[in-house]
């Protein structure tokens, strides 16, 4: 739980997240690669609060305003689109993540993942105390 991930499995789930910015970026998204990006900006907020990587709280806001007006846009009219703004945005967030699937230990990785699939479900996703212990 001490070592980073893969490069293996880095690089597999880096290659998804990569392929929906491009797919956002081209106007040729959809549902499941806004999705992604959405769960990729949670998941980097959430490891850098490990210590691991940089994110910051306004960068992340600014994102979640972005990824929000995708969905309305798509949702609306079928165009699931980033503008070059929002996609330039997301591609500091996508090569965060990149790097920190590169270097944040395993507990991290999954500590993150944990608490994204307790936001989905609509519980609470703020670390517990056995997690910031």
């Amino acid at each position: 739980m001490l070592q980073p991930i893969s490069r293996a499995t880095a690089d597999e789930l880096a290659l998804r997240v990569h392929l929906a910015l491009a797919a956002m970026h081209a106007d040729a998204g959809s549902v499941r690669d806004a999705q992604t990006l959405t769960q990729t900006m949670i998941l980097t907020g959430f490891i850098a609060e490990a210590r691991y990587g940089a994110a910051t709280y306004e960068q992340l806001v600014v994102a979640e305003a972005a990824i929000s007006a995708a969905f309305d846009r798509g949702s609306d009219t079928g165009e699931w689109k980033l503008d070059e703004d929002a996609a330039s945005l997301f591609a500091v967030i996508v090569t965060t993540y990149d790097q920190q699937l590169r270097r944040a230990p395993l507990w991290a990785i999954a500590e993150a993942s944990e608490r994204l699939d307790r936001f989905q479900a609509g519980e609470a996703y703020q670390r517990t105390d056995s997690e910031q212990a």
